[in-house]
């Protein structure tokens, strides 16, 4: 079977073990995801099962992938990997009240400046940051432009100050929970991060692992649950062949079809057959299904 599995991500999981959970439930191995959340986090994690590794990279570049996240926030003390995870590296009495938190959440809106965090997926030296971390190396992290659409202060439950954001990728919600706290004069340290949508996949659609391995168990249809291969891509143009077109294409031929250059879904009626470009008024085929 080939499409999206929209993965609700067990907390303590990385991102890469939950895909392959997914791609075993649908018997291939054959997978990829977009946006690696923390291990710590829990939410919207879709993987491409099958064919649809071939959408990853076009979902990643040409699409919507902006990101909503509820995280909350203990204030007093720092880690190392800025989450509840990690070592302990700093403490202080230092809490801000909330009309101090609340005068500095404007500062993190739109785009600012941010350094990830020491334990993370960044690249440096041809290394994720966070293999030089546990090898103990001494990282410098390049502070890097992000961008924040929305942040709010939701509400207080004893030591823990929720927060909601909406970003667009690349944003750590570690650093910015850190920051926050930095410009209050104090630290803190994230105990929660549930990403609740990228792009258009939603929390509303996401599914367990428990839930799909318990089901594929006992001889259920996960494949209901799977959403069709050129999910997510929905701002890309469609450009639609008809059968003899088709055929030529998906044995990689170029095509005349005139109109605008550019990146194109490209379907038979309503079936998708991949992913193609217009250069000179010639479709080219990028992808094909």
């Amino acid at each position: 079977m080939d499409g999206w599995i929209i993965l609700d991500k067990p907390s303590g999981a990385f991102s890469k073990a939950a895909a392959m959970r997914a791609a075993h439930i649908f018997d291939t191995k054959k997978n990829g995801h977009i946006g690696t959340l923390d291990p710590m986090a829990t939410g919207v994690l879709p993987v491409a099962i099958g064919g649809a590794t071939k959408m990853v990279p076009f979902i990643e570049e040409f699409c919507d992938r902006n990101k909503e996240y509820l995280f909350s926030v203990q204030f007093g003390f720092e880690t190392d990997t800025l989450d509840i995870t990690g070592t302990e590296v700093s403490r202080t009495d230092i809490v801000p009240n909330e009309s101090a938190v609340r005068a500095v959440i404007p500062k993190f809106i739109g785009k600012i400046n941010q350094t990830p965090p020491m334990f993370s997926a960044v690249h440096i030296d041809g290394h994720r940051a966070y293999e030089l971390a546990r090898a103990g190396k001494h990282i410098d992290i390049p502070t890097r432009t992000v961008e924040v659409y929305s942040l709010e202060l939701t509400g207080i439950t004893g030591d823990s100050w929720h927060f909601r954001m909406r970003c667009a990728p690349g944003t750590y919600v570690r650093s910015i929970a850190r920051d926050i706290a930095h410009m209050c004069g104090t630290v803190a340290t994230v105990d929660m991060i549930r990403r609740t949508q990228t792009g258009v996949f939603s929390i509303k659609n996401a599914h367990t692992l428990d839930f799909l391995e318990n089901l594929f168990n006992n001889g259920g249809d996960v494949g209901q649950y799977l959403a069709p291969v050129d999910f997510g891509l929905g701002d890309i143009p469609v450009l639609n062949l008809d059968g003899n077109a088709t055929v030529l294409y998906r044995n990689g031929g170029f095509i005349n079809v005139g109109g605008t250059d550019g990146i194109y879904r490209v379907y038979f009626g309503n079936e998708f057959v991949g992913i193609g470009t217009v250069v000179d008024g010639v479709l080219k085929p990028k992808r094909t299904i």
